[in-house]
C-alpha cells in the first residue's frame, strides 16, 4: 500500500463532525505525515480506554497531554499521581529548542501555559483530604473491601442494620471494631432476639479483615468530613476546566488502600451522578496511573464490582482511563470494554516478552500498513500506536502517532511551590479538619458507662437491704447482752423501778423466814 492509500485511509478513519481533541499526526514507514491528524472525539472518551507501555516511554507525558486537551475543552479530570511527576500541570513549561522543533515538525508552535490544579491527598501530605464514612460504604460494598464471605457479609449486614436502628453513626475502622465488639459481648443477647444469631468465627474473621485494613493506613481515609464528588467538577478558571490530582506518592505499597478507595470514589460518582446517556463530551474523565495497583490485590468479588461500575458509570457520562505499563495488568473483562486505546513502545528482550507482545499485538484492529509487533517495539519516547472509536462507535484504523508535548512543566513542583498551590485552594478548608462528634465508639462507651453506672447502684442497695434484714434476725449474743445492761443501769428512772422491785422482792424473802416486821433501810436498796 503506498503512502497516498495510507493518507487517504487514515483521513477517512480519524474523520469527525463533532468536537475532538488532537493528539498528534500518524506516522508511516517511521516518517511524519503532516496531513493526517490522529484525533479523539469527546463523545467517546466515556467509553473508556488504555495507555499502556514500558516505563521511560512517555505514558505519563501522555497523561499530561491529554488533561490539558480536556481542560482547555471545559472537561474537569482527576489524576492519580503515584510516582508524584502530575503537578507540573500546575506551572507552564519551559522552552527549549528541541520542543520548538517537535511542535513545528507537527504543525504547531510551542506555547507555554499553567492549567487550574486542585491537589488532592488521602493522608497528611499536603492537599485537599479526602475522607469516607464506612455507613457511605455500606455492607454490601464494605464486606467486598474486606473480602468476606457470605456468611461473614450477612453478620455486617445485621451490625450495619443495628447500628442504623439505634443511631449509631460507623464513621470509621474503630467504630465498625467497636460495633463487631460489642456484638460478641454485652449487645450480643439483644441484637440476637431482634436479628439473629451472631456468629464468633464470624465477628472474628472481619475483626482481623479490618487490622489488616488498618495496617495499610486505611483510618486515615475513613471519617469526616466525607468528601462531596461534586466537588471535583471545580470552576473553570478563563474557560479552562480543573485539573485534580490526586498525590498518591505514599500509597503505592499499599495496593488495598488504594483499591478500596477507587472503589468507593466510583460507587459514589455513580450513585450521586444524574444519568445523561450519550453526551457531546464528557462530564469527568479519570485517569488511573500504575492501573495494577487496582487489580493485584482485588478479591473476585472486588474485581466484579469494579467491572460492573465501569459497565455501568459511562451512562453518566464519566470515562475512565487506565494507564499501565502492559495491558496484561488489566483483566479481560474490564480491558474488552475499552474504546480507547494508546500503546507506548514495548521491549522485547525475551523470548516470553516477545510471545506477550504477539498477543498484545493480536488486540488491535488489522493494519495493511503495519506489522503491529515490530511496530510496538520500534516506537520512539512519545510515540504511540493508536486506535479509538469514531462517532459512529466503529474502531478507527490503527495509527503510529508521534504525540504533541505537554504546555505546562514536564516534572513535579518543588514542595514550596506545592504548598503555595494548597494555600490557594478554596477546598482545603472545607476539608482539612476531621469532624470529631460522637460515634458508634463514642456513644457505646457512654451507654457502657451508664449501665455499668446503674448496676453498681442497684447492686449497692440490694447490699443494704440483705445488711439490714441480717441485723433483724441475729440472736442477741452474751456481750449484746451486756451491752444493753450497762446501758439500762446508767438510766436514773430504771434504777429506781429497779430499787422498788429489789425492795418488794426482799419483804417477800422476809416474810417466808417469820421476819415480814422487819424494815428494810433505804441504803440496803441502793445499787
Amino acid at each position: 500500500m503506498s503512502e497516498k492509500d495510507f493518507v487517504a485511509t487514515l483521513q477517512q478513519g480519524y474523520e469527525r463532525a463533532g468536537p475532538a481533541i488532537m493528539i498528534g499526526k500518524a506516522l508511516y514507514q517511521q516518517q511524519l505525515t503532516s496531513e493526517v491528524a490522529v484525533s479523539i472525539p469527546l463523545s467517546t472518551l466515556n467509553r473508556h480506554g488504555l495507555i499502556a507501555g514500558a516505563t521511560g516511554t512517555g505514558k505519563t507525558k501522555t497523561i499530561q497531554l491529554l488533561a490539558e486537551l480536556l481542560s482547555a475543552e471545559g472537561v474537569p479530570t482527576l489524576l492519580m499521581d503515584l510516582k508524584g511527576d502530575l503537578s507540573g500541570l500546575a506551572a507552564a513549561g519551559e522552552s527549549n529548542a528541541e520542543l520548538v522543533l517537535r511542535q513545528q515538525q507537527l504543525g504547531g508552535h510551542y506555547e507555554p501555559r499553567a492549567f487550574p490544579v486542585e491537589l488532592l491527598t488521602l493522608s497528611n501530605e499536603l492537599g485537599v483530604r479526602l475522607r469516607a464514612t464506612v455507613t457511605e460504604f455500606g455492607p454490601g460494598l464494605f464486606a467486598k473491601m474486606l473480602g468476606l464471605n457470605d456468611s461473614q457479609t450477612s453478620l455486617l449486614v445485621i451490625i450495619f442494620k443495628y447500628a442504623e436502628d439505634n443511631d449509631l453513626p460507623i464513621l470509621d475502622l474503630d467504630d465498625a471494631r467497636r460495633m463487631l465488639q460489642y456484638a460478641q459481648q454485652q449487645g450480643r443477647e439483644a441484637i440476637e432476639a431482634e436479628y439473629g444469631a451472631i456468629s464468633s468465627r464470624s465477628a472474628a474473621t472481619i475483626l482481623r479483615k479490618l487490622v489488616e485494613l488498618q495496617s495499610q493506613g486505611a483510618e486515615q481515609f475513613f471519617g469526616e468530613p466525607s468528601f462531596n464528588v461534586a466537588d471535583l467538577m471545580g470552576k473553570s478558571v478563563e474557560g479552562y476546566a480543573p485539573i485534580n490530582i490526586l498525590r498518591l506518592t505514599d500509597i503505592q505499597t499499599r495496593a488495598k488502600l488504594f483499591s478500596s478507595f477507587m472503589l468507593s470514589l466510583l460507587a459514589e460518582i455513580y450513585q450521586t451522578f444524574p444519568e445523561i446517556g450519550d453526551v457531546k463530551k464528557p462530564k469527568l474523565m479519570i485517569f488511573i496511573d500504575e492501573a495494577h495497583l487496582l487489580f493485584d490485590q482485588a478479591t473476585d468479588a472486588l474485581l466484579d464490582q469494579i467491572d460492573m461500575i465501569i459497565k455501568l458509570i459511562r451512562s453518566k457520562g464519566v470515562g475512565i482511563i487506565f494507564c499501565t505499563q502492559t495491558p496484561r495488568d488489566i483483566p479481560d473483562s474490564v480491558l474488552s470494554q475499552l474504546g480507547l486505546k494508546i500503546q507506548h513502545a514495548l521491549r522485547a528482550f525475551t523470548a516470553k516478552d516477545r510471545k506477550a507482545i504477539k498477543l498484545i499485538a493480536e488486540n488491535f484492529p488489522i493494519s495493511e500498513f503495519y506489522n503491529i509487533s515490530e511496530l510496538i517495539t520500534s516506537l520512539g519516547i512519545g510515540e504511540a500506536a493508536v486506535t479509538v472509536l469514531n462517532e459512529q462507535g466503529q474502531v478507527t484504523p490503527l495509527a503510529a502517532t508521534r504525540l504533541y508535548a505537554p504546555s505546562s512543566r514536564m516534572g513535579s513542583l518543588s514542595l514550596a511551590e506545592i504548598s503555595q498551590l494548597v494555600t490557594r485552594s478554596a477546598l482545603v478548608d472545607k476539608y482539612d479538619k476531621s469532624i470529631e462528634k460522637d460515634s458508634a465508639s463514642e456513644i457505646l462507651q457512654k451507654r457502657l458507662a451508664e449501665i455499668k453506672a446503674e448496676t453498681e447502684e442497684t447492686n449497692s442497695q440490694s447490699d443494704q437491704k440483705v445488711k439490714t434484714k441480717t441485723r433483724k434476725n441475729k440472736p442477741f449474743s452474751s456481750q449484746d447482752t451486756m451491752d444493753v445492761l450497762e446501758k439500762l443501769s446508767k438510766n436514773r428512772t430504771v434504777r429506781a423501778l429497779a430499787a422498788g422491785v429489789f425492795a418488794a422482792l426482799v419483804q417477800f424473802v422476809l416474810k417466808l423466814l417469820g421476819q415480814g416486821d422487819k424494815k428494810i433501810s433505804k441504803s440496803s436498796t441502793k445499787f
